[in-house]
């Protein structure tokens, strides 16, 4: 019923529990695939893939070519595009299957998901951010790359999958979804905080980028300013 489409670049480290937290739903035949786009790892990130039983395929640099490199060899109706670095909590294929069923059904109209973010990280400034993300995505519906997203093929082929973009590719299929094509589901999906902890939890890098995304500024000049932000040029 899904296909797992996780783009990875020397994620070695993390993507043995991001895959390890789908063998449940495989086991139980939700996910039927899992593939794993390696932008030019140096490490062991394909072994771990291949040895978990993913379908290893070579990527290219931008995130969003990988996802959309991953959905073309998709074979199943739903597709859930995950980090590797992030985990899902037990129990997740629960709140999907009820989202799914109830779209498939024709209960609810055609619509994506997102999990709810948790950083797995202790203190103040991590439980802040999860609190602002949570406000977001109630107040804006636009959830981030962390959280996952489960759409039907259907609905993403429909509003025109991820796009070559060199960066905020989830912000720009957030926004061609629309607010009431976008859901919160009720499984967390549980991030690595070592991004996080190294650009700041309250960098304004970010929010300054999707603001100036949302006002109209090209993505090009966007991931200019982004790039001399991180290398402090």
């Amino acid at each position: 019923m899904i296909s797992v489409i996780i783009p990875a670049r020397n994620a070695e480290r993390t993507l043995a529990p991001t895959l390890s937290a789908l063998v449940p739903a495989a086991v139980d035949g939700i996910v039927k695939q899992v593939i794993v786009v390696d932008a030019g790892s140096t490490d062991g990130t394909a072994e771990v893939a291949d040895q978990a039983g993913a379908d290893v395929v070579t990527g290219v640099g931008l995130r969003g070519e990988q996802l959309a490199q991953g959905a073309s060899i998709a074979r199943f109706p739903w597709l859930l595009f995950l980090n590797a670095d992030t985990v899902l909590e037990d129990g997740w294929e629960r709140s999907a299957m009820s989202f799914m069923r109830d779209i498939d059904v024709g209960e609810r109209s055609m619509a994506a998901g997102a999990f709810k973010f948790r950083l797995d990280d202790n203190g103040l400034a991590p439980r802040l951010l999860e609190a602002f993300v949570q406000l977001r995505c109630k107040l804006l519906r636009v959830p981030n790359g962390d959280q996952g997203l489960l759409i039907p093929r259907q609905l993403f082929d429909a509003v025109g999958g991820y796009r070559n973009l060199p960066i905020m590719e989830d912000l720009d299929l957030a926004r061609r979804l629309g607010r009431r094509r976008l859901a919160l589901l009720d499984a967390k999906a549980v991030t690595s905080p070592e991004r996080y902890r190294r650009d700041g939890y309250f960098s304004f890098r970010n929010p300054i980028c999707h603001m100036l995304y949302r006002i109209g500024l090209p993505i090009g000049m966007i991931a200019r300013l982004h790039g001399s932000a991180e290398t402090g040029a």
